[in-house]
């Protein structure tokens, strides 16, 4: 059985929400951490986390938001339906360029699927900044399989992480599949790997040219 929470469309509702929630919500920020990326996203998720179970409304059966910073999670809820949707919460300031989050461990999210009742979702909150005011100019809030593979990429850290390519430029698959999500996953990684792998040779090329240089040398620092 398909969520009806995403498959029916309830979770755009639930981004039209947050966003009303920022945009009216009593200025949060001091002048230190409107200078701040970091202290600004730290401030829009703990705002978002204490009310995100009211958005949800009777949706919501249980709800936590109690995390280490490096779960896999910021949030969670379990809806009446009995899906478990974990959710990242990230935030991009629209006048900087470039940003390239990272989203969850390719491993990780592959042993998480082996459960049809599990999701994983994104909460990604665009925003600028007007004096000590956020202004939310657009909330995304998304299982990662409505993400379409053009707008991420695949990160060389541990098994792989997945990324989005630059956070000006989401595009979403409304309805996706999770199965043909999960093959073009697959797909990804196998054409990743064998990258990685011409890099390591590489490696060992250099450090072995390294070792040969230092094995003439002459010991003078004994």
């Amino acid at each position: 059985m398909k969520s009806q929470f995403y498959y029916g469309g309830d979770y755009l509702k639930v981004a039209e929400k947050i966003k009303e929630y920022i945009n009216t919500a009593p200025d949060f920020l001091s002048p230190q951490t409107a200078r701040s990326t970091r202290a600004v996203g730290d401030a829009l998720e703990s705002l978002i986390s204490d009310q995100f179970d009211s958005f949800l409304g009777d949706w919501c059966v249980e709800y936590s938001n109690d995390f280490a910073r490096r779960a896999m999670a910021d949030l969670a809820f379990t809806d009446r339906e009995g899906f478990y949707s974990v959710i990242d919460v990230k935030t991009h300031r629209t006048d900087t360029k470039f940003n390239m989050p990272n989203l969850t461990s390719v491993e990780r999210l592959a042993r998480f699927y082996e459960s049809d009742a599990n999701v994983f979702s994104l909460i990604l909150v665009k925003y600028d900044i007007e004096g000590m005011k956020v202004i939310a100019t657009e909330v995304t809030f998304t299982p990662i399989e409505f993400l379409d593979w053009d707008c991420l990429t695949v990160g060389a850290l541990g098994w792989g992480q997945i990324q989005i390519s630059n956070s000006n430029v989401i595009k979403l698959l409304e309805g996706n599949s999770r199965k043909k999500w999960m093959l073009q996953l697959c797909d990804a990684m196998l054409e990743f790997y064998p990258k990685e792998i011409l890099k390591i040779q590489d490696r060992i090329g250099r450090f072995d040219a390294v070792k040969t240089y230092w094995e003439s040398r002459e010991d003078i620092w004994r």
